[in-house]
């Protein structure tokens, strides 16, 4: 992939989410390795080779501004984050509308253990704005996602509640590439109390 080919793809964090069963803790704010969970993932984001990096913010957002150093990322507040990740989606996805980007890897702010190298193995993947991406855990589908910017309107269109884009990448299931990314990362999501231990 040449470099050209990372100023088209933007990173879209999505860490607005407040943590309902945390007990109200938003998961961008939780600490890992000292500092907060939604600074990792933007590090992942960069390390991995995305030069934008949009990180769409609900929960405390203020909080997570002043708290967190989100130097150079383009902050996007989602008003309605409450109503799930399909919103943030849909924020994200709108705020990188007549940037001149062709598509966007999607992460989430609550996968610590997804690093760079299967960020780097999506983006790697990445052809043009029809592209479909995601990385792939012994076969099944997860995080991140690319998806080009030929579908973000279909993608918006569909994307409520909790399910975020899973409703159009079934509906689109045989132009996904997937990418095997197991042997690099785990794919656990930090979503209970249980989960924290995770973090370090």
């Amino acid at each position: 992939m040449t470099d050209n080919h990372h100023e088209e793809v933007a990173g879209l964090l999505l860490a607005a989410g407040g943590g309902r069963r945390l007990g109200g803790r938003p998961k961008a704010l939780l600490e890992h390795r000292g500092r907060p969970l939604v600074e990792h993932a933007v590090g992942v984001l960069r390390a991995a080779g995305c030069a934008r990096v949009h990180v769409v913010l609900g929960a405390r957002a203020e909080d997570v501004r002043a708290r967190a150093d989100l130097r150079g990322c383009v902050l996007v507040d989602n008003p309605d984050w409450t109503e799930g990740m399909g919103s943030s989606l849909r924020a994200g996805l709108a705020s990188l509308a007549g940037t001149g980007v062709r598509a966007a890897l999607v992460s989430l702010v609550d996968q610590p253990g997804i690093g760079p190298a299967a960020v780097t193995r999506v983006l790697g993947a990445y052809e043009d704005e029809k592209s479909l991406v995601s990385a792939a855990y012994d076969g099944t589908r997860g995080h991140p996602v690319l998806f080009g910017a030929a579908h973000w309107a279909d993608i918006a269109a569909t994307a409520t509640g909790d399910r975020g884009a899973r409703t159009y990448l079934k509906d689109h299931a045989a132009q996904i590439r997937l990418v095997e990314c197991a042997d690099v990362a785990e794919p656990y999501d930090i979503d209970t109390e249980a989960d924290l231990r995770h973090l370090e």
